[in-house]
């Protein structure tokens, strides 16, 4: 049976913590903790501005996000040096089990999209980049409806622009909040464990599919 997949891509596919490496020529030690946090206030304001109707995109909640961590770390970045970490954004490292995975997916029939909250271009030179754009069917963007994950007409416009169905559509995330959006509208729910660190919400909802890597996925659903 040939099942509809939703990759998310920052933190699922891409490792978001590639970013540690250019900022560690820049605030050195403290590079590990600038990236969490900035990553963290890059959420914080997508959420933010989807609660509130207040969209911009997600490259501008990224630059935000930059310029606030900055300021509460105490660190200076001037403005060379902003863009240029904002263009490493674009071709940030892909998880070492991400390849291997959407290839067997791929070679078993299934559908796969990539579904994020990332502008297309972005998007595009990311996965590109990453040497996996074509493994994608196609890119969904949260962009095409102007607000953010995890409202639940994000899910629903993902069914719509794929002809998919909630009951044959994998939605596969490393962030429990997409997970929780996605189950809103009945999708079966894949959540990829990366750290024993991380836990789901208890929100009394679980996924329907715990797994601790990407490479575990074609096995459990063959």
């Amino acid at each position: 049976m040939s099942l509809t997949f939703a990759f998310d891509v920052y933190g699922t596919l891409i490792d978001t913590t590639g970013i540690t490496q250019s900022l560690s020529r820049l605030v050195g030690d403290q590079a590990a903790l600038f990236s969490s946090r900035w990553r963290d206030k890059q959420l914080e304001y997508s959420f933010r501005r989807g609660l509130t109707e207040d969209y911009v995109d997600f490259s501008v909640c990224t630059r935000q996000a930059l310029e606030y961590t900055a300021t509460q770390l105490m660190l200076p970045i001037g403005e060379a040096d902003k863009q240029a970490l904002l263009e490493a954004y674009r071709h940030l490292p892909v998880f070492e089990d991400t390849a291997n995975a959407l290839s067997r997916l791929n070679a078993a029939g299934h559908r796969l999209f990539a579904f994020s909250n990332g502008l297309p271009d972005d998007l595009e030179s990311l996965l590109t980049s990453a040497g996996i754009r074509n493994k994608f069917v196609d890119i969904v963007s949260v962009h095409e409806i102007r607000t953010f994950k995890p409202n639940p007409a994000v899910y629903k416009h993902f069914l719509n622009r794929s002809d998919a169905t909630a009951n044959a559509c994998w939605l596969v995330s490393s962030n429990p909040f997409d997970l929780l959006g996605g189950m809103e509208v009945g999708l079966q729910a894949a959540w990829i464990r990366r750290s024993e660190s991380n836990h789901f919400d208890p929100w009394g909802k679980t996924p329907h599919l715990t797994l601790g890597s990407l490479t575990e996925l074609p096995d459990v659903l063959a």
